[in-house]
Protein backbone atom coordinates (compact mmCIF):
# COMPACT_ATOMS: atom_id res chain seq x y z
CA UNK A 1 0.00 0.00 0.00
CA UNK A 2 2.46 2.04 0.54
CA UNK A 3 6.08 1.53 -1.64
CA UNK A 4 7.23 -0.75 -3.97
CA UNK A 5 10.01 -3.08 -2.91
CA UNK A 6 11.75 -5.99 -4.18
CA UNK A 7 11.63 -9.85 -2.59
CA UNK A 8 13.65 -13.04 -3.24
CA UNK A 9 12.29 -15.48 -5.90
CA UNK A 10 12.76 -19.45 -5.86
CA UNK A 11 12.26 -19.38 -9.54
CA UNK A 12 14.18 -20.56 -11.79
CA UNK A 13 15.26 -18.69 -14.68
CA UNK A 14 15.78 -19.90 -18.03
CA UNK A 15 17.59 -19.53 -20.91
CA UNK A 16 14.84 -19.01 -24.35
CA UNK A 17 15.30 -17.72 -27.82
CA UNK A 18 15.56 -14.28 -28.84
CA UNK A 19 11.70 -13.27 -29.08
CA UNK A 20 11.48 -9.92 -28.67
CA UNK A 21 12.52 -6.50 -29.46
CA UNK A 22 15.53 -4.97 -28.05
CA UNK A 23 14.67 -3.05 -24.01
CA UNK A 24 11.39 -4.30 -24.89
CA UNK A 25 9.14 -4.42 -21.04
CA UNK A 26 10.08 -6.79 -18.55
CA UNK A 27 7.58 -6.19 -15.57
CA UNK A 28 4.42 -7.70 -16.05
CA UNK A 29 2.96 -8.48 -13.03
CA UNK A 30 4.61 -8.42 -9.53
CA UNK A 31 5.90 -12.66 -10.12
CA UNK A 32 8.07 -11.19 -12.72
CA UNK A 33 11.68 -11.66 -12.54
CA UNK A 34 12.42 -8.49 -14.14
CA UNK A 35 15.50 -9.58 -16.08
CA UNK A 36 15.55 -12.63 -18.61
CA UNK A 37 18.15 -13.93 -20.86
CA UNK A 38 17.99 -15.01 -24.05
CA UNK A 39 20.47 -15.74 -27.12
CA UNK A 40 20.16 -16.14 -30.91
CA UNK A 41 22.91 -17.70 -32.71
CA UNK A 42 26.08 -17.35 -30.81
CA UNK A 43 24.54 -13.99 -29.61
CA UNK A 44 23.68 -13.99 -25.95
CA UNK A 45 21.20 -11.20 -24.75
CA UNK A 46 21.36 -9.87 -20.88
CA UNK A 47 18.23 -7.74 -20.26
CA UNK A 48 17.27 -6.33 -16.69
CA UNK A 49 15.28 -3.79 -15.33
CA UNK A 50 16.80 -0.66 -14.63
CA UNK A 51 14.95 -1.47 -10.82
CA UNK A 52 17.55 -4.06 -10.35
CA UNK A 53 21.00 -3.03 -11.45
CA UNK A 54 22.62 -0.05 -12.44
CA UNK A 55 25.03 -0.45 -15.46
CA UNK A 56 28.08 -1.61 -13.39
CA UNK A 57 25.63 -4.39 -11.86
CA UNK A 58 24.63 -5.26 -15.28
CA UNK A 59 27.94 -5.79 -16.62
CA UNK A 60 29.24 -7.85 -13.65
CA UNK A 61 26.25 -10.07 -14.12
CA UNK A 62 26.56 -10.48 -17.84
CA UNK A 63 30.46 -10.84 -17.19
CA UNK A 64 29.96 -14.06 -15.07
CA UNK A 65 27.31 -15.63 -17.37
CA UNK A 66 29.62 -15.17 -20.38
CA UNK A 67 32.39 -16.82 -18.23
CA UNK A 68 30.36 -19.31 -17.16
CA UNK A 69 28.63 -20.16 -20.37
CA UNK A 70 32.18 -20.25 -22.30
CA UNK A 71 34.09 -22.30 -19.68
CA UNK A 72 31.41 -25.11 -19.99
CA UNK A 73 31.09 -25.50 -23.30
CA UNK A 74 34.55 -25.35 -23.76
CA UNK A 75 35.64 -27.20 -21.05
CA UNK A 76 38.08 -25.11 -19.64
CA UNK A 77 38.95 -25.31 -15.68
CA UNK A 78 38.37 -21.55 -14.33
CA UNK A 79 37.47 -20.74 -10.60
CA UNK A 80 36.02 -17.72 -10.57
CA UNK A 81 35.50 -16.31 -7.06
CA UNK A 82 33.31 -13.59 -6.39
CA UNK A 83 35.14 -10.13 -5.89
CA UNK A 84 33.17 -9.28 -2.93
CA UNK A 85 31.11 -11.12 -0.36
CA UNK A 86 27.24 -11.68 -0.76
CA UNK A 87 26.00 -9.16 1.50
CA UNK A 88 28.48 -6.75 -0.04
CA UNK A 89 27.34 -7.38 -3.00
CA UNK A 90 23.59 -6.44 -1.84
CA UNK A 91 24.29 -3.36 0.80
CA UNK A 92 21.97 -0.26 -0.13
CA UNK A 93 24.87 2.33 -1.26
CA UNK A 94 22.19 5.29 -0.82
CA UNK A 95 21.56 4.68 2.96
CA UNK A 96 25.32 3.50 3.35
CA UNK A 97 26.61 6.83 2.79
CA UNK A 98 23.87 9.29 3.56
CA UNK A 99 24.08 11.75 6.28
CA UNK A 100 21.38 13.08 7.78
CA UNK A 101 23.39 16.18 8.78
CA UNK A 102 25.44 16.03 5.24
CA UNK A 103 24.94 19.05 2.57
CA UNK A 104 22.04 18.34 0.25
CA UNK A 105 22.14 19.66 -3.59
CA UNK A 106 20.40 23.24 -4.04
CA UNK A 107 16.93 22.66 -5.73
CA UNK A 108 17.72 24.74 -8.69
CA UNK A 109 15.03 25.59 -11.26
CA UNK A 110 16.17 24.15 -14.84
CA UNK A 111 14.90 25.99 -17.70
CA UNK A 112 12.80 24.01 -20.37
CA UNK A 113 15.59 22.20 -22.95
CA UNK A 114 15.57 21.24 -25.88
CA UNK A 115 13.33 18.51 -27.10
CA UNK A 116 14.41 16.29 -30.08
CA UNK A 117 11.08 15.97 -32.99
CA UNK A 118 9.41 12.70 -33.90
CA UNK A 119 9.60 11.08 -30.62
CA UNK A 120 7.03 8.49 -29.42
CA UNK A 121 7.49 5.52 -32.28
CA UNK A 122 9.08 2.06 -31.65
CA UNK A 123 12.27 1.67 -30.30
CA UNK A 124 15.27 1.56 -32.98
CA UNK A 125 18.75 0.54 -32.68
CA UNK A 126 21.70 2.17 -34.21
CA UNK A 127 25.50 0.66 -33.09
CA UNK A 128 28.79 2.11 -34.20
CA UNK A 129 31.50 -0.18 -33.98
CA UNK A 130 35.02 1.22 -34.25
CA UNK A 131 38.71 1.15 -32.91
CA UNK A 132 39.03 2.55 -29.53
CA UNK A 133 42.23 3.87 -30.04
CA UNK A 134 41.40 5.88 -33.23
CA UNK A 135 38.52 7.66 -31.10
CA UNK A 136 41.08 8.08 -27.79
CA UNK A 137 43.33 9.90 -30.49
CA UNK A 138 40.65 11.87 -31.60
CA UNK A 139 40.07 13.19 -28.52
CA UNK A 140 43.58 13.83 -27.26
CA UNK A 141 44.05 15.80 -30.17
CA UNK A 142 41.78 18.40 -28.84
CA UNK A 143 43.19 17.90 -25.46
CA UNK A 144 40.36 16.39 -23.69
CA UNK A 145 39.07 12.94 -22.50
CA UNK A 146 37.04 10.39 -24.27
CA UNK A 147 33.71 11.28 -22.68
CA UNK A 148 33.57 14.98 -22.93
CA UNK A 149 34.40 14.39 -26.87
CA UNK A 150 31.26 12.29 -27.02
CA UNK A 151 29.37 14.46 -25.38
CA UNK A 152 30.44 17.42 -27.38
CA UNK A 153 29.70 15.69 -30.72
CA UNK A 154 26.21 14.90 -29.55
CA UNK A 155 25.67 18.66 -29.07
CA UNK A 156 27.17 19.43 -32.06
CA UNK A 157 24.86 16.97 -34.27
CA UNK A 158 21.70 17.98 -32.02
CA UNK A 159 22.37 21.14 -32.92
CA UNK A 160 22.77 20.28 -36.62
CA UNK A 161 19.19 19.96 -36.70
CA UNK A 162 17.68 22.42 -34.86
CA UNK A 163 15.40 24.85 -36.20
CA UNK A 164 16.35 28.64 -35.26
CA UNK A 165 13.13 29.33 -33.49
CA UNK A 166 14.58 26.55 -31.37
CA UNK A 167 18.05 27.46 -30.32
CA UNK A 168 16.83 29.85 -27.48
CA UNK A 169 16.37 26.57 -25.47
CA UNK A 170 19.64 24.76 -24.28
CA UNK A 171 20.74 21.21 -25.24
CA UNK A 172 20.87 19.63 -22.26
CA UNK A 173 22.42 16.05 -21.80
CA UNK A 174 22.54 13.83 -18.76
CA UNK A 175 25.06 11.78 -18.00
CA UNK A 176 24.67 8.90 -15.12
CA UNK A 177 27.75 8.60 -12.96
CA UNK A 178 29.08 5.33 -11.08
CA UNK A 179 29.21 6.78 -7.48
CA UNK A 180 31.31 3.23 -6.83
CA UNK A 181 34.26 5.73 -8.40
CA UNK A 182 33.73 7.80 -5.49
CA UNK A 183 32.27 5.86 -2.49
CA UNK A 184 34.14 2.90 -1.41
CA UNK A 185 31.26 0.22 -2.90
CA UNK A 186 30.95 -3.51 -4.29
CA UNK A 187 26.97 -3.47 -4.75
CA UNK A 188 25.69 -4.61 -7.58
CA UNK A 189 22.31 -2.53 -7.23
CA UNK A 190 21.95 0.78 -8.07
CA UNK A 191 23.96 2.99 -7.07
CA UNK A 192 24.63 5.97 -9.61
CA UNK A 193 23.53 9.90 -10.25
CA UNK A 194 23.08 11.95 -12.89
CA UNK A 195 25.18 15.18 -13.89
CA UNK A 196 24.13 17.81 -16.66
CA UNK A 197 26.00 19.16 -19.21
CA UNK A 198 24.19 22.18 -21.33
CA UNK A 199 25.22 24.29 -24.46
CA UNK A 200 23.20 27.60 -25.26
CA UNK A 201 23.17 27.89 -29.19
CA UNK A 202 21.56 31.42 -29.34
CA UNK A 203 24.15 32.18 -26.66
CA UNK A 204 26.98 30.84 -28.07
CA UNK A 205 29.12 30.41 -31.22
CA UNK A 206 28.05 27.09 -31.66
CA UNK A 207 31.97 26.13 -32.81
CA UNK A 208 33.15 22.73 -31.41
CA UNK A 209 36.16 24.13 -29.94
CA UNK A 210 33.65 26.24 -27.87
CA UNK A 211 31.08 22.86 -26.89
CA UNK A 212 34.17 21.22 -26.20
CA UNK A 213 35.13 23.72 -23.91
CA UNK A 214 31.75 24.19 -22.06
CA UNK A 215 31.06 20.67 -21.92
CA UNK A 216 34.71 20.67 -20.18
CA UNK A 217 33.73 23.37 -17.90
CA UNK A 218 30.48 21.53 -16.83
CA UNK A 219 32.43 17.78 -15.76
CA UNK A 220 35.13 19.29 -13.97
CA UNK A 221 32.10 21.74 -12.05
CA UNK A 222 30.08 18.41 -11.18
CA UNK A 223 32.11 15.46 -10.96
CA UNK A 224 33.42 16.37 -7.35
CA UNK A 225 32.93 14.10 -4.79
CA UNK A 226 30.99 16.92 -2.78
CA UNK A 227 28.75 17.61 -5.37
CA UNK A 228 27.76 14.03 -5.40
CA UNK A 229 27.89 13.25 -1.74
CA UNK A 230 25.04 16.55 -1.97
CA UNK A 231 22.93 14.91 -4.63
CA UNK A 232 23.02 11.36 -2.71
CA UNK A 233 21.76 12.84 0.03
CA UNK A 234 19.06 14.67 -1.55
CA UNK A 235 17.67 11.10 -2.86
CA UNK A 236 18.55 9.20 0.41
CA UNK A 237 16.18 12.09 2.16
CA UNK A 238 13.08 11.28 0.15
CA UNK A 239 13.47 7.44 1.70
CA UNK A 240 13.67 9.20 5.27
CA UNK A 241 11.25 11.10 5.35
CA UNK A 242 8.65 10.08 7.70
CA UNK A 243 5.98 11.92 6.41
CA UNK A 244 6.56 11.13 2.92
CA UNK A 245 6.66 7.07 3.93
CA UNK A 246 2.44 6.46 5.35
CA UNK A 247 1.30 8.00 2.05
CA UNK A 248 -0.79 5.30 -0.12
CA UNK A 249 0.83 4.62 -3.47
CA UNK A 250 -2.28 5.74 -4.84
CA UNK A 251 -1.12 9.03 -3.91
CA UNK A 252 2.31 8.86 -4.13
CA UNK A 253 2.97 6.93 -8.28
CA UNK A 254 0.69 9.93 -10.08
CA UNK A 255 3.47 12.55 -8.05
CA UNK A 256 6.31 10.55 -8.91
CA UNK A 257 4.97 10.12 -13.06
CA UNK A 258 4.33 13.78 -12.85
CA UNK A 259 7.61 14.25 -11.35
CA UNK A 260 9.02 12.28 -13.71
CA UNK A 261 7.30 14.57 -16.76
CA UNK A 262 8.86 17.49 -15.08
CA UNK A 263 12.48 16.06 -14.77
CA UNK A 264 12.12 15.48 -18.72
CA UNK A 265 11.04 18.59 -19.52
CA UNK A 266 14.54 19.42 -18.47
CA UNK A 267 16.38 16.84 -20.70
CA UNK A 268 17.36 16.37 -24.70
CA UNK A 269 19.36 13.57 -24.57
CA UNK A 270 21.80 11.13 -22.33
CA UNK A 271 24.85 9.96 -22.73
CA UNK A 272 26.03 6.58 -20.48
CA UNK A 273 30.01 5.73 -20.55
CA UNK A 274 29.65 2.38 -19.27
CA UNK A 275 33.07 1.22 -19.65
CA UNK A 276 35.72 -1.49 -20.18
CA UNK A 277 34.22 -5.04 -20.31
CA UNK A 278 36.93 -7.74 -18.78
CA UNK A 279 37.13 -11.08 -18.71
CA UNK A 280 39.19 -13.63 -17.86
CA UNK A 281 42.64 -14.06 -20.44
CA UNK A 282 40.91 -17.83 -20.87
CA UNK A 283 37.91 -16.75 -22.06
CA UNK A 284 38.65 -14.34 -24.26
CA UNK A 285 39.18 -15.61 -27.33
CA UNK A 286 35.84 -17.11 -27.41
CA UNK A 287 34.37 -13.74 -27.03
CA UNK A 288 34.15 -10.98 -29.35
CA UNK A 289 32.23 -8.32 -28.69
CA UNK A 290 30.00 -6.27 -26.42
CA UNK A 291 27.24 -3.63 -26.65
CA UNK A 292 25.02 -1.96 -24.41
CA UNK A 293 22.12 -0.41 -24.80
CA UNK A 294 19.03 1.05 -22.49
CA UNK A 295 15.36 1.61 -23.30
CA UNK A 296 13.99 5.77 -23.74
CA UNK A 297 11.50 7.77 -24.73
CA UNK A 298 13.90 9.81 -26.64
CA UNK A 299 18.04 9.20 -27.87
CA UNK A 300 20.49 7.52 -25.46
CA UNK A 301 23.92 6.56 -26.32
CA UNK A 302 25.60 3.91 -24.45
CA UNK A 303 29.33 2.88 -25.25
CA UNK A 304 31.48 0.03 -24.22
CA UNK A 305 34.96 -1.22 -24.94
CA UNK A 306 36.61 -4.38 -25.22
CA UNK A 307 39.23 -6.38 -26.89
CA UNK A 308 40.34 -2.69 -28.39
CA UNK A 309 37.08 -1.79 -29.58
CA UNK A 310 34.34 0.70 -28.84
CA UNK A 311 30.79 0.23 -29.26
CA UNK A 312 28.60 2.94 -29.75
CA UNK A 313 24.92 1.55 -29.08
CA UNK A 314 22.39 4.18 -29.97
CA UNK A 315 18.90 3.96 -28.95
CA UNK A 316 16.07 6.39 -29.46
CA UNK A 317 11.98 6.57 -30.48
CA UNK A 318 13.32 9.46 -33.13
CA UNK A 319 11.51 8.54 -36.98
CA UNK A 320 14.83 10.45 -38.26
CA UNK A 321 17.95 9.03 -37.43
CA UNK A 322 19.79 12.38 -39.01
CA UNK A 323 21.49 13.16 -35.17
CA UNK A 324 22.74 9.88 -35.03
CA UNK A 325 24.23 10.00 -39.02
CA UNK A 326 25.48 13.54 -37.83
CA UNK A 327 27.47 12.01 -34.97
CA UNK A 328 29.27 8.48 -37.27
CA UNK A 329 29.66 11.64 -39.70
CA UNK A 330 32.10 13.97 -37.44
CA UNK A 331 33.68 10.88 -35.82
CA UNK A 332 34.77 10.01 -39.84
CA UNK A 333 35.76 13.45 -40.23
CA UNK A 334 37.69 13.17 -36.65
CA UNK A 335 40.10 9.76 -38.29
CA UNK A 336 37.86 7.28 -36.84
CA UNK A 337 36.99 4.17 -39.39
CA UNK A 338 33.31 2.87 -38.31
CA UNK A 339 30.88 0.08 -38.81
CA UNK A 340 27.47 0.86 -38.30
CA UNK A 341 24.31 -1.54 -37.38
CA UNK A 342 20.76 -1.14 -36.88
CA UNK A 343 17.98 -3.18 -36.16
CA UNK A 344 16.23 -0.98 -39.09
CA UNK A 345 16.00 0.07 -42.57
CA UNK A 346 15.25 2.95 -44.07
CA UNK A 347 15.28 4.65 -48.13
CA UNK A 348 17.92 5.83 -49.46
CA UNK A 349 19.45 8.66 -48.58
CA UNK A 350 17.77 8.66 -44.83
Amino acid sequence: MFWYYLEQTERRARVVPEHAPPCSPLYEDSRSSLFEVSYWKNKINFDVFHVVADGAGAIEMLQTLVTEYVSLAHDLDLCQPPRAAMDERMEDGFQKYYKSDGRSSKRERKPRAYRLPHRGGDLKVYEGVCDVKQVLDAAHRYNTTLTVYLAAVMFQAIHGGMYVRDRKKPVVLTVPVDLRSYFPSHTARNFFSIIRASYAFNERSGEFSDILEQTAVAFKRELTAENLAARLNTLAALEHNFLLRPIPLFIKYPVLLLSGLISDVGETAALSNIGKFQLPDAVAPYVKAFGVFVGTDALQLCTCSYNGQLHLGFTTTMRDPSVIRRVFARLTQDGVSLEVRSNTMYGEGS
